[in-house]
């Protein structure tokens, strides 16, 4: 087990330096030409988070414009069918319809102060693209979006959405024409125009300093879910904390705000894309971590019937919090999502995201198999809705 006290001032999910390292995962691994772009933001972004007036200006944003502090809902009826007490983190009532908009906000508000006038991003489901061309309608940026060509025709939804908030939207046709391959391109792009651009990542991974910034913008998730849960439980905090993830942007704002309690953080990838449970530390978009990969050290391709888990790869911080033991990585098949999906949607009146649904998934899998004390509290992140994927269950259904 890795000595948990790795990190600055003893926390498992504090500051990680200048180096931007969490235990063995992490760091800068970019062209000598994006040196001073990550250096430039990292110096920006540490005195816009000690700035009082840029945190009121965030908060305001996320009170007034993205509806925070979202609820917490008890989901009465999944819990008395599961044996247990299941509370939903209502990531799916923001504006845009998930977690994204937190940190895209603070991302756009950074590129404003820095002087910045046009904001690209990456994309697979196509949430964290709408929320980026959102904050640049609302901003007065211009924005670009690249999204893998696969994810364009099972998310046509949201590409429409992002056209019709004034993004551009550029498909992917290379590689597996999915999340990593959109991920490369934005990079890609960012090399060319770094004087006027500002490159808004969309979660906990990249060179440093993104797995930090993006984890601190969503750490909102988790200190409202902590306040929320001492107000609900008698205990004030739950048993388990569950999150999907991808790169892990939700699940690593949730976790920021339990990680100092006794709660067990269980991050749920799913099987196709498990980065954790059968991937190797390799480097990927600038950072080390756990990567999908083949014999030869090529990284493999990730698949999931949700787009925005369909990456080879995982968030260094989560990395390291697995190395720790202090969270623990479980999967999820394709199998399982819509029947997971129906059960909510029947029980609760909840249409979740695909993302949002491995996390349900493992709870209902794990409370029936007996996993799962009876009478435990269990808190899942629910972090987007299900809308956009009308079309993907409807065909699987």
């Amino acid at each position: 087990m890795t000595d948990l006290t790795v990190l600055p001032n003893g926390s498992l999910m504090a500051d990680p330096g200048e180096r931007g390292r969490f235990g063995g995962h992490g760091g800068r691994f970019v062209p000598e030409s994006l040196i001073p772009a990550c250096a430039e933001l990292e110096e920006a972004f540490r005195e816009a988070w000690a700035d009082q007036r840029f945190r009121r200006d965030l908060d305001r944003l996320l009170a007034v414009y993205a509806g925070r502090p979202t609820a917490l809902t008890p989901a009465w009826r999944l819990s008395a069918e599961l044996g247990i007490n299941v509370l939903l983190k209502r990531e799916d009532l923001a504006h845009t319809g998930s977690h994204k908009i937190n940190n895209v906000l603070g991302q756009a508000l950074l590129a404003r102060r820095m002087g910045k006038t046009r904001l690209i991003a990456e994309t697979g489901a196509g949430q964290h693209g709408v929320a980026t061309a959102t904050a640049a309608a609302l901003l007065g940026l211009e924005a670009t979006v690249y999204m893998g060509a696969k994810d364009v025709e099972r998310q046509a939804l949201n590409v429409f959405r992002m056209e019709l908030l004034g993004a551009e939207v550029i498909p992917v046709t290379g590689g597996s024409r999915t999340l990593k391959d959109a991920t490369s391109e934005a990079l890609r792009h960012w090399v060319t125009r770094v004087d006027d651009t500002h490159y808004c990542i969309g979660s906990v991974m990249g060179p440093h300093p993104y797995p930090w910034i993006v984890r601190e913008l969503q750490r909102v998730v988790g200190e409202e879910a902590r306040a929320q849960c001492a107000a609900e439980l008698r205990t004030g905090v739950p048993d388990y904390v569950v999150a999907c993830i991808g790169g892990g942007s939700n699940a690593a704002g949730t976790f920021a705000g339990f990680v100092d309690t006794p709660a067990q953080l269980i991050g749920v990838e799913a099987e196709g894309g498990a980065a954790v449970a059968f991937g190797r530390v390799g480097v990927l978009h600038g950072f080390r971590s756990y990567v999908l990969q083949d014999e030869d050290g090529q990284v493999s391709e990730a698949h999931s019937i949700a787009a925005g888990l369909d990456y080879p790869g995982i968030g260094p911080e989560h990395a390291f919090l697995n190395d720790s033991g202090r969270a623990r990585y479980v999967t999820v098949s394709d199998e399982e999502v819509i029947p997971a999906v129906r059960r909510l949607a029947r029980t609760e009146g909840i249409l979740p995201a695909l993302e949002s649904a491995h996390a349900i998934a493992w709870v209902i899998r794990a409370a029936e198999s007996g996993e799962l004390p009876p009478f435990c509290t269990v808190l899942v992140t629910l972090s987007g809705r299900g809308d956009k994927d009308i079309h993907t269950i409807r065909e699987a259904a």
